[in-house]
């Protein structure tokens, strides 16, 4: 998988999928899932988790690799941005 710079919280490539006419409770209804929910989802204070990922995998037509994916890369992206301590390798013996 390629490495992107900067990607898009699942939420907000979501928000783009749904129809321009569909409110939130809708889209909440139609997943089973709170209209609270969906909302942290779509304003990316929360990730795609596996449960939803299925969910919207149904509802959309998409695999939950998909959404998995998306969420993994946004979140290795993030953790990229954050100052990290020298790790030395582990030193394999030889056998």
């Amino acid at each position: 998988m390629s490495k992107m710079h900067n990607p898009a919280h699942p939420g907000e490539v979501l928000r783009e999928w749904l129809p321009e006419d569909m409110t939130v409770t809708q889209a909440a209804k139609d997943l089973r899932v709170s209209r609270l929910t969906l909302s942290k989802l779509l304003n990316g204070r929360v990730g795609v988790t596996a449960n939803m990922a299925l969910r919207l995998s149904t509802w959309l037509g998409t695999s939950p690799g998909f959404w998995l994916d998306m969420q993994t890369q946004w979140e290795l992206w993030q953790a990229e941005q954050l100052p990290r301590p020298d790790i030395a390798p582990l030193a394999r013996a030889a056998r």
